[in-house]
């Protein structure tokens, strides 16, 4: 099927997932909505506990047992859920990629790396030959600045760096159309961290291919990134072109997460009071009520509305209306205000 650029990839409405524990479910997911086009790189962020790496495994269908998921998730038009989960795994790696977070948990020690590449490629595409194999597998691993001498090594040989440009070149090897990368980054030093982030811009660049970029890093997310989503207890509450968001963020969270980072001007340490909700009982209404520095008596009781401006810049926060919603007894920021400055008096 040919791409069309015009086209989402990945397109993705009111998604749900949860996992049934003895105290309930735990709602990991809740409907979460976003489209990635190709070419395209979307940056998901939050906080260790949001619910990232569930969405991005439950986009490939590698959930654990157990796990339950509805909603909308359509790949080229295709509805995922609606296909058994054979004909799922037959779309990995051809169709879906995942680089996963540590390579050393992923590659086997007593293979080299050239049956690492033997094994993906028979096992996707039969009848492939050896020869074919080979000039693939090198073509690849040349893009990944790994040269050729090193096709027989065994994963131990190789750095964390190399190791993780070792499981980004078995993730595109197969040449899929939208791909995973779940904090790829991670425990690397900062010229290592370059390095893997402009060779993932080269790739999208080069094979159209479609990211969804998982991080706790803004600062990836601000280089590598076109549009970037924030996650905060299994929903998205903010997203939109990354310059947008980062320039004039709308959720107090996103907020507050802008005003954690540290840069060479940083003279002090800010922090998110608390931390993320427990998924089986998470806060009512707005879950981030409880640490939000801005939250009225509304934010207690009903459900946040999603406004999109002109840009597309969507964020679900009382903050940004519709005020015409909040029901008799919720305060608006403008109630807000006028109470505060009658206390003062």
């Amino acid at each position: 099927m040919s791409a069309d650029p015009r086209e989402p990839v990945i397109s993705v409405r009111d998604l749900r997932v949860w996992y049934g524990t003895e105290r309930g479910p735990v709602r990991a997911v809740d409907e979460v909505s976003f489209e990635v086009r190709p070419g395209e790189t979307l940056g998901l962020v939050g906080e260790s506990g949001c619910g990232k790496s569930t969405l991005g495994r439950g986009l490939l269908g590698l959930l654990p047992e157990g796990a339950k998921m509805d909603g909308e998730l359509n790949y080229r038009g295709e509805d995922l859920l609606a296909k058994s989960a054979k004909q799922r795994r037959a779309m990995r790696g051809t169709e879906l990629g995942m680089i996963f977070q540590e390579p050393l948990t992923r590659l086997n020690p007593l293979m080299r790396i050239s049956e690492h590449f033997e094994e993906t490629l028979a096992i996707h595409e039969k009848g492939i030959s050896k020869q074919e194999i080979r000039h693939r597998a090198l073509e690849v691993l040349r893009t990944m600045g790994i040269p050729p001498t090193r096709y027989r090594s065994y994963p131990h040989e190789f750095s964390g760096g190399m190791r993780q440009r070792l499981m980004i070149a078995l993730a595109l090897v197969l040449r899929p159309a939208f791909v995973v990368a779940d904090e790829p980054t991670t425990a690397l030093d900062v010229l290592v961290e370059a390095q893997i982030i402009r060779i993932l811009h080269d790739l999208r660049q080069s094979f159209d291919t479609a990211f969804l970029l998982i991080t706790h890093n803004l600062g990836i997310i601000a280089e590598a990134c076109d549009r970037v989503a924030v996650m905060y207890a299994g929903k998205i509450v903010e997203q939109g072109d990354a310059r947008e968001v980062f320039a004039r963020p709308k959720h107090p969270y996103t907020r507050e997460l802008l005003r954690s980072t540290i840069s060479l001007s940083t003279t002090g340490l800010n922090y998110i009071p608390g931390a993320p909700p427990d998924l089986v009982e998470p806060p009512p209404a707005c879950h981030f009520h409880p640490r939000c520095p801005d939250a009225m008596r509304v934010c207690q009781t009903v459900d946040p509305v999603e406004t999109t401006d002109a840009k597309g810049h969507r964020v679900e926060c009382w903050l940004h209306g519709p005020e015409s919603l909040i029901p008799e007894g919720g305060r608006t920021p403008l109630e807000r205000r006028e109470l505060s400055i009658a206390d003062e008096a």
